[in-house]
């Protein structure tokens, strides 16, 4: 199940985002809206939520969440975007990284 988090994660949401791959979660990130897409199989299927929800793709950049250790990850072939400067599947600016890692602890940090 996907879910759109604009505040602090709920338990059962994040409950519901693991149904999908049991150990983490894959997510879109919007940097400008600060708003997270989690759950589901693909980080275009969270991608594709955010973008449906006002975000601009430019804005969206794909990353992964493990609960257990509460870890952010940075990989996605969403990521990859020679027009904005990024030609891998990691976030590469370690800015824009940092700003990725920023939201995802900030929505979904124990």
């Amino acid at each position: 199940m996907t879910h759109i988090i604009t505040h602090r994660v709920t338990p059962q949401q994040i409950q519901e985002m693991l149904e999908e791959l049991k150990t983490y979660i894959k997510l879109a990130v919007d940097t400008r809206r600060r708003v997270i897409a989690g759950g589901g199989a693909l980080h275009a299927d969270c991608e594709a939520a955010l973008l449906e929800d006002g975000s601009q793709q430019t804005d969206v950049w794909g990353a992964d969440w493990y609960p257990s250790s509460q870890e952010v990850s940075c990989e996605s072939l969403i990521n990859i975007r020679p027009k904005q400067g990024n030609r891998s599947i990691e976030i590469t600016d370690p800015s824009l990284r940092a700003t990725v890692e920023a939201v995802v602890k900030e929505r979904l940090s124990a």
